[in-house]
């Protein structure tokens, strides 16, 4: 008997649908039971700390917490603080911002036997007994290193990558994997997985991201020692969203092996790794750290540079450059004024400060950061979400990839004298040929020189620059991607960059939001004004910049800045 065709086409139809529905219910119950265990990491976590304080009643949690690292580390070495004491203060502080926040995705159990095993080594490294959260997309062995992605999960890393190999022969103790937002390409801190990640100085603001986790934790001060990673701002975002600090080293300062990319292959925007920490001596003694035989031996790509502590603490004065604006996305006035007040206690330090004029960072942020980015049209990346039941919020970003080249075109074209920002990100969208890329790769390795060129002109040491702040509200980033450009900048220049916190959003900032208009005076000007606003009390940040391989120099000027920020202001 003939079957006709409306039928038959029905039954395909009802099938596919069974197909479809049978998928995204094995994906929600994959889901299902991730959350379960990230729910269940915290209960051990809690029996742990419990079980610690039930044994040592009458010892003084907040005497150890309030440590900075350099102290702490010291007074671990030298046997006058015992491991666990350290560990378990730790472990109940993270539990307590991890209720707060949703910062953590995994205790890391095995941190207990490590912590009975460091107890008997005879080998003494510089972070011996040190709690370090590691970021999610850091393989440690045995655990998923996610990236927010849901087809990622229960695939445990074979082996630790080499920052934690490092960090482990160091004596630290890594305890948690933190918080990221889908695909790491957001400088917000969500994903359908382990929801979302909230700001621990004000929960209705984002902590930053990709580091997200690592901001609020460390923020929180549930850790002492943060590992995160940088492709566009992913550790200064967090660090200054959050009150710490962070350095973006240049990216093959510290090894990257083992350590998940959101874009991988691309060669134009260079990704770091790097630490947070809630001052710049604990930044300076996690490089002093990383930076040893260990790390050269395990990754021979990584330049074999120790520390240089000469520079590190040198006090010559410096020759700094400084700007308030990169012309592109107008400061916050709480930024503004972060940098002309940072360059007034700087000048009064007796430092030199020169004026550095930042000119086309629209086509740097166009051209070689998102074309760079997205060279072969976003096709990799979006191939990242296929199977995945969310896209992060980027659906017109997905529509624009898949869209052909004359419609782009065409679009572009038609958007440029209304939307000039959104004509350029669909021009920069388009899929470029081998010749092309390569034609790419030499026009930014022309503008690094021309950018160093005018550094040594001016003969500048380092360079002061603004840091995105305060703390966008939940939500916004996805919004503002284009709030991006003083951060990767320094990735396409592949230059090393920290962040440090030298103020607090004032009433007064906040009334002159009122007249905050941006350059463009488009959607995401007035988008961006309304997630500045409302920040009375959070922390802004400047960024601290040198030029590659300069990490020892950037710290120095950070430690500077810090040093002269304290003096100044009580709150930090």
């Amino acid at each position: 008997m003939r079957v006709p065709l409306p039928a038959l086409l029905g039954g395909s139809a009802l099938l596919l649908l069974l197909l479809r529905w049978r998928r995204r219910r094995a994906l929600w119950r994959k889901v299902a039971e991730a959350q379960e265990r990230q729910e269940l990491s915290l209960v051990r976590m809690e029996a742990a700390a419990r079980r610690f304080r039930e044994q040592h009643p009458s010892l003084k949690m907040a005497s150890i917490l309030s440590l900075p690292l350099p102290e702490l580390s010291k007074k671990l070495r030298d046997g006058s603080l015992p491991l666990d004491h350290v560990f378990y203060a730790y472990v109940g502080k993270a539990l307590q911002i991890a209720t707060e926040t949703n910062c953590i995705t995994e205790f890391l159990q095995e941190s207990e036997t490590q912590l009975r095993k460091a107890k008997l080594m005879e080998k003494q490294g510089l972070l011996y007994g040190v709690p370090v959260s590691i970021k999610d997309s850091i393989d440690c062995q045995g655990h998923d290193s996610t990236l927010g992605f849901i087809k990622n999960l229960n695939k445990p890393a074979a082996e630790d990558s080499v920052v934690v190999q490092v960090l482990k022969r160091q004596g630290a103790i890594p305890f948690v994997k933190t918080n990221v937002p889908q695909s790491l390409i957001s400088y917000d801190c969500k994903n359908l997985i382990f929801g979302q990640t909230r700001n621990p100085l004000m929960f209705t603001r984002t902590p930053g991201g990709s580091s997200g986790g690592e901001g609020a934790l460390v923020g929180g001060g549930g850790s002492i020692l943060g590992i995160g990673t940088d492709v566009g701002g992913s550790l200064r975002f967090p660090a200054a969203f959050c009150g710490i600090c962070a350095i973006k080293p240049t990216g093959k300062r510290l090894s990257k092996r083992g350590v998940m990319a959101g874009v991988v292959g691309q060669k134009a925007v260079a990704a770091a790794v790097g630490p947070l920490a809630k001052d710049v001596e604990s930044l300076a003694l996690c490089l002093r750290a990383l930076l040893c035989e260990d790390m050269f031996s395990l990754d021979t790509t990584v330049p074999p540079l120790p520390f240089n502590e000469e520079v590190y603490s040198s006090t010559k004065p410096l020759r700094i450059g400084y700007y308030e604006t990169d012309f592109f996305t107008m400061p916050s006035p709480a930024m503004r004024r972060a940098v002309r007040e940072t360059k007034e206690l700087l000048e009064e330090a007796g430092h030199t400060l020169v004026p550095f004029e930042l000119t086309n960072v629209d086509y740097v942020i166009f051209n070689y950061c998102v074309r760079g980015m997205f060279a072969d049209g976003g096709s990799s990346f979006v191939r990242k979400f296929k199977g995945e039941m969310e896209k992060g919020g980027i659906g017109l970003f997905f529509w624009l990839t898949k869209a052909p080249h004359w419609l782009k075109t065409l679009l572009s074209w038609i958007s440029k004298p209304f939307v000039p920002r959104f004509s350029s990100i669909v021009r920069s969208l388009k899929e470029n040929t081998v010749d092309e890329v390569w034609s790419l790769h030499h026009e930014i390795e022309d503008f690094c020189h021309q950018f160093v060129s005018q550094w040594q002109k001016l003969n500048l040491d380092v360079m002061l620059c603004p840091m995105l702040g305060p703390a966008l509200g939940i939500g916004y980033p996805a919004k503002l991607s284009v709030a991006v450009s003083y951060t990767m900048l320094y990735n396409a220049l592949d230059f090393p960059a920290g962040v440090v916190p030298v103020t607090l959003v004032t009433d007064e900032d906040e009334e002159q939001l009122k007249d905050y208009k941006g350059y463009y005076q488009d959607w995401w000007d007035r988008t961006l004004a309304k997630a500045f606003r409302g920040s009375v009390g959070m922390p802004v940040a400047v960024q601290c910049v040198a030029l590659p391989w300069q990490e020892e120099l950037c710290l120095r000027f950070m430690k500077e800045v810090e040093t002269l920020s304290l003096k100044k202001n009580s709150f930090f």
